[in-house]
């Protein structure tokens, strides 16, 4: 009986020890709690493009566009006719007439002869109307009708005018200078892109205006002339641009 008894009791106490250790390793056991379950790992879905969305990703870059051409100015400035107002000395609409050669060589002698200015461009001469660099205009101040006969006059801060088909350039007098037809230096400088610096390159637009100064030679005792009859020097009066725009008058 007393063996008996002793192994009823390890029994009982081997059953309490398993029950307890069922529940040490099962959170929740015999309690009535639900024991949680992890969940399973979510997964972003697929991105699902529209058609339109589509073709834009899979359509190729569309080049990028190239740029229009500048208009071409309506008439070349430099091988157009303008005319020139000086309100200063009275010289109104003084036809320009361009020619390709230098300031006062043969070709443009003979057109001053005729009464009017003459512009030269191309390698020696100068540029057109409202151009970067050099308009260079020579006029007779005593044969022909004297159109510039006044010119020495113009002073610093007057203003010149040039029409040139519907536009019409303003420039001011910054500067005077005489010119030495026997000197090429000075030649040099007059018909210089910068006016008086050879050899510059030009930020601006300019003009010279030139025409002999056979009066003062003369009084001085200088007589010598060219084969044109061109006294030594011509008095130049140099302007800056100052503004362009479209002429009320038209270009008639």
């Amino acid at each position: 009986m007393i063996i008996i008894r002793a192994t009823g009791a390890a029994l009982a106490a081997g059953l309490l020890a398993l029950v307890a250790g069922c529940a040490a390793g099962e959170p929740g056991a015999g309690s009535g709690a639900p024991v949680p379950r992890p969940e399973p790992a979510r997964t972003s879905p697929s991105p699902v493009l529209t058609a339109e969305a589509a073709a834009r990703h899979s359509a190729p870059a569309a080049p990028a566009a190239t740029p229009s051409p500048s208009p071409k100015p309506a008439v070349d400035p430099r091988s157009t006719p303008a005319f020139l107002s000086i309100p200063a000395i009275g010289v109104r609409d003084l036809k320009i007439v361009p020619y390709e050669g230098t300031t006062d060589d043969w070709p443009g002698t003979r057109i001053q002869d005729r009464g009017v200015g003459a512009s030269p461009y191309g390698e020696q001469g100068g540029v057109g109307p409202g151009e970067k660099g050099n308009y260079l205009v020579t006029a007779h101040r005593l044969s022909a009708g004297g159109p510039l006969r006044d010119l020495p006059d113009l002073d610093k801060g007057d203003t010149v005018r040039v029409r040139l088909g519907d536009t019409l350039y303003t420039y001011e007098i910054t500067a005077s200078r005489w010119t030495s037809f026997r000197s090429p230096r000075s030649l040099e400088e007059q018909r210089a892109a910068v006016p008086g610096k050879p050899g510059q390159t030009p930020t601006q637009a300019m003009i010279t205006i030139s025409t002999c100064a056979t009066l003062e030679d003369n009084a001085a005792g200088n007589f010598w002339r060219d084969d044109r009859n061109n006294p030594e020097h011509r008095i130049d009066k140099i302007g800056t641009l100052v503004s362009a725009a479209k002429d009320p008058a038209g270009s008639g």
